[in-house]
């Protein structure tokens, strides 16, 4: 097992909640088409500030929003205002570009979730922005209890949309069990723990990292040496190249450049013909930093 170890990233203004980066790294862009993996919390909103992200586009991905306390309004501009709440999975489209906010509500008092991006595959990166939330069943075993919200597991699948396999779930182990869990052997499998401690196929996880493997076995063995909260994250080599920057995922330097300029005339208050603005949302769009000095390398 890669052990990917978090690195801290502020996110917001001057009261930032700090999450906890583990994907993407230098030596490692995607397991399957996860290519981006945020975790936050459990922070006390009155000591953070909470989350609050005004509005900022997206290209050629999905998001996905999983928490485990607290609620977050989400607004697009594809016309969706939806509440975000534990154990319910959010996934917004954005493919050739859509534009949204996030505000932890005033009734958030403890904020503690992963924010979760997909690459769009080539044939599918200009699809028209829409957004899904669904609600997944509770399946629960000897000592464990499981949510699949992308994909299939242990019985369960998910109904929601995606453009390639994938997989996606929350697993709580109790102190003490061992859990045998059939997989894909296509797939590669990310292990985002949250707490507790956890062996992996014989190999040990801590809390905040990712644990990735290599696509081959059909049987995936935790023990939970402690009470684990552990996300399961997988699907099969994604197979392309991309250039990931800022919120935009594109193909290469000089694509990823003519989004962040067409952003930009949102950002003056220009009409644009790739995004536009949430309604009802009073607070001004973020602008795009500069562009790096040296022309971006495609990943993957």
């Amino acid at each position: 097992m890669e052990i990917l170890t978090a690195r801290d990233v502020p996110l917001g203004g001057l009261r930032a909640m700090n999450v906890r980066r583990t994907l993407p790294q230098r030596r490692r862009t995607f397991v399957g088409a996860w290519c981006f993996v945020d975790h936050y919390g459990p922070d006390h909103v009155d000591e953070r500030g909470g989350m609050a992200v005004s509005p900022h586009p997206h290209t050629g991905l999905q998001t996905v929003s999983w928490l485990f306390s607290g609620e977050i309004e989400h607004r697009d501009s594809a016309g969706f205002r939806v509440l975000v709440r534990p154990g319910e999975v959010n996934l917004m489209t954005a493919g050739r570009g859509i534009s949204h906010s996030e505000y932890s509500t005033p009734s958030t008092t403890v904020l503690h979730g992963a924010q979760l991006w997909l690459a769009l595959p080539e044939e599918s990166r200009q699809t028209d922005p829409t957004f899904e939330h669904y609600a997944p069943e509770v399946v629960e075993g000897g000592g464990w209890q499981a949510q699949v919200f992308l994909g299939s597991l242990l019985g369960s699948t998910s109904p929601v949309t995606t453009f390639t396999a994938i997989l996606g779930a929350e697993l709580r182990i109790s102190a003490g069990t061992r859990m045998e869990i059939p997989v894909d052997p296509a797939y590669e499998l990310g292990l985002l723990l949250d707490h507790g401690q956890l062996i992996v196929d014989g190999e040990k996880l801590s809390a905040n990292e990712l644990g990735f493997l290599d696509p081959g076995r059909e049987v995936l063995v935790l023990e939970a040496q402690q009470d684990v909260l552990v996300l399961l994250l997988g699907g099969p080599p994604f197979g392309e190249k991309i250039v990931m920057w800022w919120n935009f995922i594109g193909r290469d330097h000089d694509e990823v450049a003519a989004y962040r300029a067409q952003w930009q005339r949102v950002v003056e208050g220009l009409p644009d013909d790739r995004f536009s603005l949430p309604r009802e949302d009073d607070m001004p769009p973020i602008p795009a930093p500069a562009l790096p000095n040296a022309r971006m390398v495609e990943r993957g």
